[in-house]
């Protein structure tokens, strides 16, 4: 491809608004052009990178056994009310109506419809295992699209399921689904983690997403430097400091005037922050939850709402506390009535806790769960923060941020139940199906490996996923020389399966350089009247900056051994 035929534009400095360096480095390379919030335009270079992805993908996914398929991105209504998730989704979900009023739903992933297909194509265990896949638009009304690529209204996913006889079976797919993220993301350059996560809208049983570390990502992973674990901050475990021990105590009513924080209040009764109850207070799907927790931990509000099941959960401020009847500042669970109680598991099993006595200024000690109070659900409700001990082996744990580039999931039954996926065993009895699914963002892939690939220059593109191999600068083009060695060079590359983009504008040479550095193909060739008298042309690798004169005869050989010993 020459540029004075490519539909480009590089920018010398980046919009003010684009903060990560993927995003700024997009905009000036000229590979996307933003449309609205979270929505943008490819151009033909930025295209060609995702089609290479796409590639790495779909050869990958092949691999491994899974067989591509295609689905409407329009759904009807109808699916999401079968599987219930047309109310769970919120606001998330964008809906329409056809001309004849009948509700659709721009599919923001494929659970209800790849279901569809599988119980119209799937009646007997002779049918399984079976993993589909496709390559598919998805579209989510994001409150907050953010970081470019990272967070869109309107993307392209990877997004796979597997259909198999039981749990065992679905270990066995979800392992292959697994092992080849492994490989797509090494191939694209894109260093990850699998952390162990949080289901969310999706459901089912385990998680793991895989996390590119970037001080500018989203999300919170917990690490463990003794034994790996590795988890989202949603989904993370820990060791919370064990209660201090001792025998139920006589309940007894303090005055605690001005003390409305566990810090304040744990200092003006001498008594540690795990010796307290901390009341904080939600709004469930309309209503009011009161959670006890450990003075010195924090709600987790996605264990919560899993705990729930809910479909939105916000913090009460003081006004609409009060409104329901709770005291902000001496709240507690003694002898609360009218509202639903939840307990972190801290607070049950720790002895003589300071709690609020639901009257301003008054708390109790010696507040014991079972005897004073009782909570209608108790589970693991804990936040894990940097500095906990690790479930595992006691480290400390440390956080890190990071971005989410694909999640695997066990479904197990719930769409087959929902949606009416079974088969017939070896006995002719019906059973539903065990599902899993994998999903794979392509623009964030494409963020992440110019975040894991770039220096003060521009991008500097792993092999597998650049534009083109090869970057051509054309310098003196008018000369009889350069014109016949960049025909007889582009004759060699192509020979070789070799692509090559090639700057044959009206430019001066240091303009040329500076472009070939921001858009980062892996080799750069220069071709003119200096190089050519030197016996050849100038061959430079993008990444390490190794310069050398090469013979066009053996140039198509070297070009092949760099991008294959990735010594570019």
């Amino acid at each position: 491809m020459r540029m004075s035929k490519l539909l480009l534009k590089t920018l010398r400095e980046p919009p003010a608004d684009a903060e990560l360096p993927s995003h700024r480095l997009l905009l000036r390379a000229g590979l996307v052009m933003p449309l609205a919030a979270g929505l943008y335009c490819f151009t033909p270079l930025g295209w060609r990178t995702v089609r290479r992805i796409e590639a790495i993908i779909r050869e990958e996914m092949d691999r491994s056994g899974a067989q591509e398929i295609h689905l409407p991105a329009l759904h009807p209504i109808e699916l999401w009310e079968q599987s219930g998730r047309a109310e769970a989704m919120g606001q998330t979900l964008f809906r329409l109506a056809d001309r004849k009023e009948r509700g659709f739903a721009l599919g923001p992933t494929h659970e209800e419809a790849v279901s569809f297909l599988a119980s119209r194509s799937i009646q007997s265990y002779r049918d399984l295992p079976v993993t589909l896949y496709q390559i598919q638009t998805k579209f989510r009304d994001e409150a907050r699209p953010r970081g470019g690529l990272i967070r869109l209204r309107e993307f392209i996913m990877k997004d796979a399921y597997s259909f198999d006889a039981g749990w065992e079976a679905l270990d066995e797919s979800y392992q292959l689904a697994f092992e080849a993220y492994v490989r797509i993301f090494a191939r694209a350059g894109v260093p990850v983690i699998p952390v162990a996560a949080d289901s969310g809208a999706i459901g089912g049983k385990d998680s793991q997403e895989f996390v590119f570390l970037s001080e500018m990502g989203e999300d919170e992973v917990l690490l463990c430097p003794g034994c790996g674990y590795a988890a989202n901050a949603e989904k993370a475990e820990f060791q919370p400091p064990p209660p201090l021990p001792g025998d139920a105590a006589p309940l007894e009513k303090v005055a605690t005037p001005g003390q409305k924080t566990i810090a304040g209040l744990a200092a003006f009764l001498g008594v540690e922050r795990r010796q307290t109850c901390k009341a904080v207070f939600y709004r469930v799907d309309g209503r009011p939850v009161f959670v006890a927790i450990r003075g010195d931990l924090d709600v987790n509000e996605t264990k919560l709402k899993n705990l729930l099941k809910a479909r939105e959960i916000e913090p009460l401020d003081d006004v609409a506390a009060r409104a329901v009847g709770l005291v902000p500042g001496s709240a507690g669970p003694v002898g609360l009535t009218g509202l639903e109680i939840v307990a972190d598991a801290s607070v049950t099993g720790a002895p003589n806790l300071v709690a609020g006595a639901n009257e301003d200024g008054q708390h109790y000690r010696n507040v014991n769960h079972g005897r004073d109070w009782s909570a209608g659900a108790i589970a693991d409700l804990a936040l894990a923060r940097a500095g906990d001990a690790c479930l595992n082996c006691g480290a400390a744990l440390e956080t890190r941020r990071g971005i989410e580039m694909g999640h695997v999931f066990k479904l197990g039954t719930v769409y087959a139940e929902s949606m009416g996926v079974s088969y017939l065993d070896e006995k002719g009895e019906r059973q539903p199906v065990v599902m899993g699914c994998y999903g794979i963002g392509l623009e964030r892939m494409l963020a992440a490996a110019i975040e894991a690939n770039h220096d003060e220059n521009g991008i500097t593109w792993p092999p597998e996923v650049a534009p083109y191999d090869v970057h051509i600068v054309a310098l003196n083009l008018d000369q009889a020389p350069v014109a016949e060695a960049l025909a007889a060079l582009e004759a060699a590359l192509a020979e070789a399966g070799l692509s090559a983009l090639i700057d044959d504008r009206d430019d001066s040479a240091g303009i040329k350089f500076k472009d070939a550095d921001l858009l980062g193909m892996p080799v750069r060739i220069t071709v003119s009247p200096r190089a050519l008298e030197k016996g050849g042309v100038e061959f430079r690798a993008r990444r390490t900056g190794e310069t050398r004169i090469v013979a066009l005869r053996e140039l198509a050989g070297e070009v092949v051994a760099a991008l294959r010993g990735a010594r570019v």
